[in-house]
């Protein structure tokens, strides 16, 4: 799945959240979240629900 990251970057800005904060919020790893963000990987259906409850937010709004 690919997450839409214009989104995911207004959530975080929002939220005033960096991506170190989301790792922790998350448990995803910061390598993960960078490589998500820049496109270079693609993100499984657990890694947005976890991406989606740290921010808490409906999966449905983060992904294209």
């Amino acid at each position: 799945m690919i997450i839409d990251t214009k989104k995911l970057n207004l959530i975080l800005a929002n939220k005033c959240l960096s991506v170190g904060e989301l790792a922790e919020l998350s448990e995803v790893n910061t390598v993960t979240l960078s490589r998500i963000r820049k496109g270079t990987q693609k993100a499984r259906p657990r890694t947005i629900g976890k991406i989606a409850r740290a921010l808490k937010v409906d999966a449905e709004l983060i992904v294209k």
